[in-house]
């Protein structure tokens, strides 16, 4: 064991955070691990005994009694989410200090995490809204500066046809569209590097063609090389977060659906929405599993679970239930 049981919790912390940077993990991530952390170990300090600065907290001090007085102390505010997520940061952090002998054995076994709820689907409303935005979408007109429609239906139509979440649309490059005609396919860099490949349609693969085609009309043939990045700003340079998001946001707009997004989901309602529609047409949880690159098969359960009750909600309406009511009546007296 390497002799850094003395060491200060802030240095190890920083040491394992350089190591994950090596995963490259986007900022927001990174300051969320960071925060964790740092909330815990300043919690763990005051509680220690005696209580001691942060700075002067060492990676022995950290027991399994104190490591549960402070998460204790850090859950009572926090919702069950955001202590679960703490609870992984550190679980990650003590397996990095056992892995490089810095510690004998990891104490999180011993810490109780909360299960959070898993997160509720939140589709775009309406049958008719995919359909909607996507026409709305294809039209050139409206107070755009320079309208790009190709583009613009690209976007939501890798959203809304293969699921992919904004991380895993702005990592896209030209060449991850591959195959023969016909066999097309799409390779993605999933969530927590897990690469996946998802099959891409004629419709789709025509479309996205048309908007390579317009990107060479503007750019040029050299914009549209293989390691260049799929979907572009009108400059011809990478969409960022911010301009994917900004972009999505006016696709709404032009399409009169604002009433239609769900709170909280503006962006990521697209893919709910394309798996909530493979549940309805009878997808199974493994195979929604695999097409949005979910790590459980509990995730993927939400949807076809969502689909039911709004299946049960649909057959609740028919008004030959009321019959049935009026008969049990009859029946009783």
């Amino acid at each position: 064991m390497h002799d850094k049981r003395d060491e200060a919790v802030q240095v190890l912390i920083e040491e394992f955070l350089t190591s994950r940077a090596t995963r490259k993990p986007s900022p927001h991530t990174q300051a969320a691990y960071r925060r964790d952390l740092v909330a815990v170990a300043a919690l763990a300090a005051e509680l220690a005994t005696p209580p001691l600065p942060l700075d002067a907290l060492s990676i022995e001090a950290l027991s399994p009694r104190l490591m549960r007085a402070a998460f204790a102390r850090f859950a009572a505010d926090r919702a069950a989410a955001s202590v679960g997520r703490a609870w992984s940061t550190w679980n990650g952090f003590f397996s990095f200090l056992v892995a490089e002998q810095v510690v004998a054995g990891n104490p999180m076994p011993a810490v109780g995490r909360p299960r959070a709820p898993l997160p509720v689907p939140k589709p775009l409303r309406g049958e008719d809204t995919p359909e909607r935005l996507l026409a709305a979408a294809a039209q050139a007109r409206g107070r755009q500066r320079d309208p790009w429609p190709e583009r613009d239906v690209a976007v939501l139509a890798l959203a809304l046809c293969a699921g992919l979440r904004l991380s895993e649309l702005l990592a896209l490059r030209v060449g991850s569209l591959a195959g023969r005609p016909g066999e097309r396919r799409l390779e993605v860099a999933g969530k927590g590097g897990r690469p996946r490949v998802l099959p891409v349609e004629p419709d789709l693969d025509a479309l996205l063609a048309d908007y390579l085609d317009s990107r060479v009309r503007r750019f040029g043939a050299r914009s549209v090389r293989p390691g260049s990045p799929l979907l572009v700003d009108r400059e011809g340079e990478a969409l960022r977060r911010g301009g994917l998001q900004y972009l999505v946001e006016s696709c709404y707009r032009r399409a009169g659906i604002g009433d239609r997004v769900p709170r909280g989901a503006r962006l990521h309602a697209l893919r709910h929405t394309f798996a909530t529609r493979l549940a309805e047409d009878g997808a199974g949880a493994a195979e929604i599993m695999r097409l949005l690159g979910h790590a459980s098969l509990a995730s993927s359960q939400t949807y076809i679970e969502v689909t039911s009750g709004q299946q049960r909600e649909a057959a609740r309406v028919n008004r030959t239930y009321r019959a049935l009511v009026g008969l049990v009546r009859s029946q009783a007296g």
